[in-house]
């Protein structure tokens, strides 16, 4: 059997899925090994599995810590602009092989996970001054 190779596959799923660029699909692989170390070590012979809703946890937590107050900005440049758009992401890498579910799992796990202006520019903002309470609204 042949390696998988990270990088040209995901060449192929940013070439089949343009929404979204390369870019993202590399910040997904990198915040779901930062949530698994976030979660902790899975027991002797565990597999530790990542749901989708503690992914978005450690989605944000890792933007914050990457990107700051620019994180928005940044996601939003890669094509991600809801929390659908990190199912969407996880789910492509999902179907070309590069990540592994559960009969569990779905892309609804990560609708209406957190409002971007309120998970990404409230920590930033002077205490007392919260982001716009507009609910995500999900792409049609």
């Amino acid at each position: 059997m042949q390696a998988v190779n990270f990088d040209e596959v995901i060449e192929l799923i940013a070439a089949r899925d343009p929404r979204y660029r390369r870019d993202a699909y590399v910040f997904i692989r990198e915040a779901l090994d930062h949530t698994q170390k976030m979660i902790g070590k899975p027991k002797k012979d565990e597999i530790r599995h990542v749901s989708g809703r503690e992914l978005l946890g450690g989605i944000r937590e890792y933007a914050l810590q990457q990107y700051g107050p620019m994180a928005t900005t940044v996601l939003e440049e890669w094509g991600v602009r809801h929390c659908e758009d990190f199912g969407e992401l996880v789910f492509n890498m999902v179907e070309s092989g590069l990540l592994a579910k559960t009969d569990k799992d779905s892309r609804e796990d990560f609708k209406n996970g957190y409002n971007f202006e309120q998970a990404f520019q409230q920590p930033f903002l002077p205490a007392g001054k919260p982001a716009s309470p507009a609910p995500e609204t999900s792409a049609a």
